[in-house]
């Protein structure tokens, strides 16, 4: 809800580093607020690491986008903005200079935050999602 960002570089994408990242954010995240984390259905994001986490986490609420929805534009959109501000812009000799140009930009963000912001209420999406449904239930396949 501020535009604060919290990200971290891991070498391998395993829920192993998935959990690494929850916790991260539980501990970024003021104790008294819900955490609702939007995200996509891969595989890592479901396995039992990740659910026995959330169970000893019951402030963190997983939401997952239906496949090949635009739910996650808002976040495609920041990834937009730290390649043409910042990875276009730099030489990444290694794979440390790449993240450390990640970090950096994170960093900077971070000191005057500015939220991304849905135009569109909760209701409204869920209303489209509910059309879609619906014309995709009668298509007569």
């Amino acid at each position: 809800m501020t535009g604060n960002l919290i990200g971290q570089c891991f070498p391998r994408h395993r829920s192993v580093e998935f959990k690494k990242f929850l916790g991260a954010i539980d501990k970024n995240v003021p104790a008294g607020l819900d955490i609702h984390i939007i995200l996509d259905n891969h595989g890592t994001h479901k396995t039992e690491l990740v659910q026995k986490w959330l169970l000893r986490h019951p402030r963190v609420h997983m939401h997952f986008i239906p496949t090949s929805s635009s739910w996650l534009n808002l976040i495609e959109r920041w990834f937009a903005e730290l390649t043409n501000k910042q990875i276009k812009r730099g030489v990444h000799r290694s794979v440390k200079s790449l993240e450390d140009a990640i970090s950096a930009y994170i960093n900077h963000t971070n000191e005057n935050p500015k939220p991304f912001v849905w135009i569109k209420t909760a209701d409204q999406i869920i209303e489209t999602v509910g059309r879609f449904c619906e014309s995709i239930s009668n298509s007569g396949h």
